[in-house]
């Protein structure tokens, strides 16, 4: 069998292949509540094969959303919903996993297909007082209380998610919203114990972890995704990511999901298939940590060499999936694997 197609263990949780759906907003949610788009949209890709389903950036505060259209998990009543759409998943074949996040600076844009503009409903925050760009709102720097604030919304965040029965739970640490913001110098000018230094901007990122460790039952996988390069000179790196890798594993985190950019605007970025990958695999080799790889992997023989390769242990696919929910058979069918659901057999 494949690599692609073989099962991995982490924790108390089997994945039974490597594939991953990334976590992609929806900009479908009411209120931060579930719809029928979401309980329609993610046991598709279950059903499509996918063994491990990463339900999209989920806001741990209403200030953090990165528009108003996003999931929630900042009340009890959003529990419920999840709870439906985490039982569509499993009952669909796949491992539920959810990401939560904390937009900062990035806060309160239209949905994408809307101009995905600033809407300037509230204040933003984040670790230092630098708007995102041009029209962006000023954000309030973070205070003592307010950083406390932030660690507690986390906390909360993670509990919520293991009453809705999600079985694998990922921090958002990528892209420019709140915590890559304090990993990197370019957006993080604090001058106390969070700014400055790499370890102390290093600092309240792990804290978070810390504090969702804590709560986040031993069993279970927690992951991170990061940012490894700001791709500007004098951002954050490579090589501040595998010394950060190393701090997470440290604190109980079992995989690093290596995305990239999103600190500043009208960053030119080397995109072409694969090329996030090189992140993935020096940070495995350089840690023994887990990591996912993820960027433009839309074809199986592409993505059965990265894992034959040693480069990641797992492959998060994006908008691959959007196109074909059931990429996974057809990744099969290349790579000479039978997984397709019996229901399906008369169709290969």
């Amino acid at each position: 069998m494949s690599l692609l197609f073989s099962p991995l263990k982490l924790r108390s949780v089997t994945l039974k292949n490597r594939i991953v759906m990334s976590p992609m907003c929806q900009y479908s949610a009411q209120a931060g509540h579930v719809t029928d788009w979401h309980l329609l949209h993610y046991p598709t890709r279950a059903v499509g094969g996918v063994g491990l389903i990463m339900v999209e950036a989920t806001a741990v505060e209403q200030r953090g959303v990165i528009s108003p259209d996003d999931l929630g998990i900042w009340s009890d009543e959003h529990v419920a919903g999840l709870q439906t759409l985490t039982r569509r998943i499993r009952d669909a074949g796949a491992v539920p996993g959810i990401q939560i996040a904390h937009a900062g600076r990035k806060a309160g844009t239209s949905s994408p297909w809307q101009g995905g503009k600033p809407l300037h409903q509230w204040t933003p925050v984040a670790p230092s007082a630098i708007p995102f760009g041009e029209g962006w709102a000023m954000p309030a720097e973070l205070d003592a209380a307010g950083l406390d604030q932030v660690r507690q919304v986390f906390r909360q965040g993670a509990q919520r998610a293991l009453q809705a029965g999600f079985r694998v739970l990922e921090i958002h640490m990528a892209h420019g919203y709140l915590l890559h913001s304090f990993l990197s110098p370019l957006t993080n000018r604090r001058s106390d114990a969070y700014g400055g230094s790499r370890e102390n901007r290093m600092r309240f990122p792990l804290e978070v972890v810390e504090v969702v460790r804590a709560v986040w039952p031993e069993d279970l996988p927690l992951w991170v995704r990061v940012s490894a390069s700001d791709w500007v000179e004098g951002g954050w790196d490579i090589t501040d990511t595998v010394t950060f890798a190393e701090e997470l594993q440290k604190r109980g985190v079992d995989l690093l999901d290596c995305s990239s950019g999103g600190a500043i605007p009208g960053v030119k970025i080397p995109v072409g298939p694969g090329y996030q990958v090189p992140f993935a695999a020096q940070v495995r080799l350089s840690t023994g940590l887990s990591t996912g790889a993820v960027g433009l992997l839309t074809e199986p023989l592409q993505t059965e060499a990265i894992l034959q390769a040693g480069q990641a242990d797992l492959i998060l696919l994006g908008r691959v999936l959007l196109r074909d929910p059931y990429w996974p058979y057809r990744a099969a069918q290349a790579l000479g694997t039978r997984v397709w659901p019996v229901q399906y057999e008369r169709a290969f």
